[in-house]
């Protein structure tokens, strides 16, 4: 475990808590904002888990870095949508860095 793998972990968290934000936002309702939340942070929960963890379910490579692609790309979507600019740069820089690090560098899998 390397120090990147724990900023990973981080970064994954707030990937899950940007989307589940966002997703929170999308209902007009208490129960639809709910039922908001649960699709779509147990989907990002669910293929995460499935095929981009380190000791995902099914060992596709491609599918892993769809996955990647789909829910911190969407993270950060998220971010631009719901933080001010800056922080929703400076959260892009972070995962693509962070992404980055895991593919290439010292810190490669």
């Amino acid at each position: 475990m390397t120090a990147n793998d724990v900023g990973a972990f981080f970064v994954e968290v707030l990937a899950i808590g940007l989307l589940g934000t966002w997703a929170w936002q999308r209902g007009p309702s208490l129960p639809l904002r709910l039922i908001w939340v649960v699709l779509v942070v147990g989907a990002a929960i669910t293929l995460w888990g499935s095929f981009a963890a380190p000791k995902a379910t099914f060992d596709l490579p491609a599918a892993a870095v769809a996955v990647k692609v789909l829910v911190l790309g969407g993270s950060v979507l998220a971010g631009f949508l719901l933080l001010p600019t800056r922080y929703a740069i400076t959260w892009a820089v972070l995962v693509v860095a962070n992404t980055a690090l895991q593919y290439a560098g010292p810190w490669a899998r």
